[in-house]
């Protein structure tokens, strides 16, 4: 090929590399957001890190010992009966529906995920738009929220309460 213009219908190579750059950016852009919403083939997930102690069972002959809890959030006197207490820096409410009952829910609203700000009346309430969550089951009581808050794990021991 000398070094004139290339045959009708076919792209120079700087289209080609271009094209593929820009394909590349693309991909990448819908991995690292989710590509739920597109009809493309799932990418191949990333390597799986190594699960830390805190996440996975105790492994087989282990003597059935739960992991260690997380630090300690509260004593179980911190938290009134049918109210609870909010932790910002954890993103969890610790309630407690009835006397000894402890119940833990994410703190982030399932409307549009503001921060829940206070737990009062027996619900656990979302100062952007009104929605409330009671304080049993973390199940929607009001407001515009489509779904209850997502549990989170606990471990009380004593008068200690932990993330699990």
């Amino acid at each position: 090929m000398s070094g004139g213009l290339p045959a009708p219908g076919r792209p120079t190579r700087r289209t080609a590399l271009a094209a593929g750059a820009l394909a590349a950016a693309g991909a990448a852009g819908c991995a690292k957001y989710g590509a739920e919403d597109s009809d493309a083939a799932d990418p191949e997930p990333p390597p799986s890190a190594p699960e830390s102690a805190d996440s996975s069972p105790a492994p087989p002959g282990a003597g059935g010992k739960k992991p260690p809890a997380g630090p300690e959030l509260a004593k179980t006197t911190d938290i009134p009966v049918g109210g609870g207490k909010i932790f910002g820096a954890e993103k969890v409410v610790v309630t407690q529906p009835a006397e000894g009952e402890f119940k833990a829910f994410s703190s982030v609203c399932t409307h549009q995920g503001c921060a829940v700000r206070e737990v009062d009346g027996g619900t656990i309430n979302c100062p952007c738009h009104g929605s409330r969550f009671r304080v049993a089951d973390g199940s929607v009581a009001g407001g515009p929220a489509p779904r209850p808050l997502p549990p989170r794990a606990i471990d009380v021991r004593g008068n200690s309460i932990r993330l699990a």
